[in-house]
């Protein structure tokens, strides 16, 4: 009887099509613990050098352990979790190397990524006016949360404001690479976010930047965002005395 079941063609498939939803299923469960687990590392949640246990974050996601585990191991690639042993995964510390590493590969890409905006931009492409209408509404936004004090959606708006342009060069290889380097740098960019008057000075910058961009200024372009980077990168050893043990050489 079981074997003439499993002989027919259409229960076979209906079984074989069950087994795939499962296996999907479980991949986006296993993708969605990890969405979520990287969201709370990178918004210091979960704090660098905090344990974290498999049981609970399965409890608190509502899912078995074994998409949290998938979810470590992918944690685990992008070095944002780490194994101690005999006492299971720890949030990492923070790299200054690997955060100097990432700003440095950002730095390179993102300023060559807007001078190609800048020198191509078409105030009469009505796609390209939608994109300036959008980046003036996302600076207005990044004033308000500034006023609130809402770092993180502070840092929110930011990066929609910079994918906004890099989306426009249409290399998704560039995207890819940019998003995977922010996963160190935005740890630190949350610190950064708590100096006197940061987010002030970041919203005139991208008001300049803006301006660069709309006039075709491609030199000036560049000008801007070295300093853009680089004013960021001066407040890290003040970042560091503040938060020793957040971070590792």
């Amino acid at each position: 009887m079981y074997k003439r079941i499993l002989n027919n063609k259409r229960i076979r498939g209906f079984i074989l099509s069950l087994k795939s939803i499962t296996t999907n299923d479980r991949k986006t469960l296993g993708k969605k613990a990890y969405t979520k687990i990287r969201e709370e590392i990178i918004t210091l949640n979960f704090r660098p050098g905090q344990m974290l246990s498999e049981s609970e974050l399965a409890a608190t996601l509502g899912v078995s352990r074994t998409p949290v585990r998938e979810a470590f191991l992918m944690l685990l690639q992008e070095e944002l979790l780490e194994i101690i042993p005999q006492r299971g995964a720890r949030v990492a510390l923070i790299s200054v190397k690997k955060v100097e590493e990432a700003r440095f590969v950002r730095e390179s890409l993102e300023i060559s990524a807007f001078k190609s905006v800048a020198r191509n931009w078409n105030s009469d492409d009505l796609r390209q006016k939608g994109i300036e209408a959008k980046a003036i509404e996302l600076i207005k936004k990044q004033q308000k949360a500034a006023l609130k004090g809402e770092s993180i959606e502070f840092l929110q708006l930011d990066e929609i404001f910079h994918q906004l342009f890099l989306e426009l060069v249409e290399n998704q290889t560039l995207i890819s690479v940019v998003s995977q380097m922010r996963g160190h740098l935005n740890r630190m960019r949350y610190l950064e976010l708590k100096t006197p008057n940061h987010m002030e000075n970041v919203v005139s910058q991208h008001q300049s930047i803006l301006k660069a961009v709309f006039s075709n200024n491609e030199e000036e372009t560049e000008k801007l965002l070295q300093y853009h980077f680089s004013h960021k990168k001066d407040e890290l050893p003040e970042v560091i005395e503040m938060h020793s043990d957040y971070f590792t050489s």
